[in-house]
């Protein structure tokens, strides 16, 4: 397992991913994210007003694309950097292919 420097603070991640180092977090703001989904299903069920229904969409959106954001910087800060530093050419170069890659399914979304 690698330490990393994460906003100034050296961690050492509890497990095999960047994120697994503030996991209950991501899991606490997954949970409130599925309420707002499960808030939108209640919407509908109720026949709420379409604007109404829609704002709430784009709350939910905004928080899994924040939640992409951190969970893209955090494995560029474990995994590319470990590559980058360990790994070899390769290894590296794959991983920022892979970085790319969700980077553009990200700008798709």
């Amino acid at each position: 397992m690698t330490t990393e420097s994460v906003a100034g603070e050296i961690v050492k991640p509890s497990g095999p991913h960047g994120y697994s180092h503030d996991k209950e977090s991501h899991l606490k703001r997954l949970r409130r994210i599925e309420g707002q989904i499960r808030g939108l299903q209640r919407m509908v069920e109720e026949d709420v007003y379409c604007i109404d229904i829609l704002t709430q969409v784009s709350a939910s959106t905004k928080g899994l694309q924040s939640f992409a954001l951190q969970l893209l910087e955090e494995h560029l800060r474990h995994c590319v950097a470990a590559a980058a530093v360990g790994g070899g050419q390769e290894e590296t170069d794959a991983k920022v292919a892979e970085a790319t890659a969700a980077i553009a399914r990200l700008l798709r979304t």
